[in-house]
């Protein structure tokens, strides 16, 4: 599970601004002469919502709630796992969701599907079209867009935007990566034995399967938003479709290396839902059978709900059904994992999740904006520090309390453990307080470097 740190938007301001919306009439071309509704130019994708094209509205807190919640919600899911023995020699490590109705917790606390929308829609806020088809960062600019399809064009774009979002990452990720290798050095130093060293080196690492397939699909959004433009919710549907083909695959045909691909298939749904979502609330217009429409239009919260409610409920019946585990996660003892690779089930719960966190958009942005606001915004500043860290201060506080306190933990499932969760949780949180204060920084933008100024009258700086 993680969570993910999107380039920076536009000044923040109330989310209950109005977006522009699009106007829907003539609207001048570059040479000034005002074009209908109807397209004039056969390869048009996407034009301009206003005389000044499609505008980035004012930062989206829905956007940031969610992301601010999804990650409480992986804090706590991890977090609840906290469970392992030492005997002075062997360390095992178990999870405590796998005791008893622990997998319920699963279906609640497994959010992977809102972290991946809202990547999506940062990524959508994040680029603007050219007059050539292709999109850069920064604001909309002015004038009709002439989609040229080519899956190698976009590709490119895709490589080029990825390679803007690569050394945001690069840097705490270094940090983690070092911290970590000097860790191990030390703990080897120290005599503990191999064997629980290397168990240690093997769990708050695997975060970082999440940022592969987070720049896969920033690599593949110009692909996916020319699919969106051209098709809309019809394209949602469709990528839905995929994994679950795959899953049919994967059982009927025996084609097991197969499920694979739905590492990347199952999350670009929600992925894409974030791109869709952004770009309607943007006003972005689109040419579909030589008319100029919106891209999107948001269902209202009752049919929302009503498919968030349908997609939970395949989801369980896949569950009852089918060969597929009652937990989200993997959990010892399982035969195969509901993440590893995602399966159908994933795929439908991560449509549920999404329907029903647009469906709240209105509670979730009065929260975000009132209550919740100091949250949010720290959680938004420090979101790849709180990501890559937060195993690690559960197993910096559960390493001090078995091996040098020497004292075990609470049976899991008892009145002791559950009483217990206060006191845990909040050490938990006091180690990552303080390793967000050590390292965030290398979280933060490096600042624009000044051009050196020449001196008047010579030809050396």
């Amino acid at each position: 599970m993680a969570v993910l740190s999107p380039p920076p938007s536009p000044s923040r301001t109330s989310s209950r601004a109005r977006p522009t919306s699009a106007r829907p009439g003539a609207s001048p071309d570059r040479t000034g002469r005002p074009t209908s509704d109807r397209a004039t130019t056969p390869g048009a994708a996407a034009v301009a919502a206003a005389p000044h094209g499609p505008r980035r509205p004012p930062r989206d807190v829905f956007v940031d709630a969610v992301r601010a919640v999804a990650t409480l919600s992986v804090l706590t899911a991890h977090w609840l796992m906290a469970d392992a023995t030492w005997d002075g020699e062997h360390l095992h490590v178990g999870n405590a969701l796998a005791h008893g109705a622990g997998w319920t917790v699963t279906w609640v606390l497994q959010v992977l599907a809102l972290l991946f929308f809202a990547a999506g829609a940062s990524a959508a806020y994040g680029v603007r079209p050219r007059p050539d088809g292709g999109a850069s960062p920064g604001r909309a600019g002015a004038g009709r867009v002439v989609a040229r399809p080519s899956v190698p064009a976009d590709l490119a774009s895709g490589l080029r935007l990825a390679g803007r979002r690569l050394p945001r990452l690069l840097r705490p990720v270094g940090v983690f990566v070092g911290a970590w290798a000097v860790a191990i050095g030390l703990l080897l130093a120290a005599g503990l034995p191999g064997d629980a060293v290397r168990t240690l080196a093997t769990l708050a690492p695997q975060l970082l399967w999440f940022l592969a397939v987070y720049l896969g699909l920033v690599v593949l959004t110009p692909l996916l938003r020319r699919a969106l433009h051209a098709a809309g919710w019809w394209a949602v549907g469709a990528l839905t479709a995929l994994p679950l083909g795959v899953e049919v695959l994967r059982f009927d045909a025996g084609l097991e290396r197969l499920a694979l691909v739905d590492v990347l298939l199952v999350w670009a749904v929600p992925y894409a839902i974030g791109l869709l979502y952004a770009d309607a609330r943007a006003g972005v217009r689109v040419v579909r059978r030589g008319r100029v429409v919106p891209v999107a239009v948001l269902p209202r919260p009752v049919a929302l709900v009503g498919v968030g409610l349908a997609a939970a409920a395949l989801a369980a019946l896949l569950v009852a059904v089918g060969p597929y585990p009652v937990s989200l996660v993997g959990m010892p003892g399982d035969a195969m994992s509901n993440l590893g690779p995602p399966t159908a089930p994933v795929v439908l719960h991560a449509v549920a999740l999404v329907a029903l966190a647009l469906a709240a958009r209105g509670p979730l942005v009065r929260w975000a904006d009132g209550r919740g606001r100091g949250v949010v915004a720290g959680l938004a500043r420090r979101s790849m520090t709180v990501y890559l860290w937060h195993l690690t201060a559960m197993i910096v506080v559960v390493g001090v309390v078995l091996v040098v306190l020497g004292q075990e933990l609470p049976a899991v499932g008892g009145a002791d453990w559950w009483a217990s969760r206060p006191v845990w949780f909040g050490a938990f949180a006091l180690v990552l307080v303080g390793i967000s204060r050590l390292v965030g920084r290398f979280e933060d933008p490096r600042p624009a470097r000044r051009p050196r100024r020449q001196r008047v009258g010579s030809g050396t700086e």
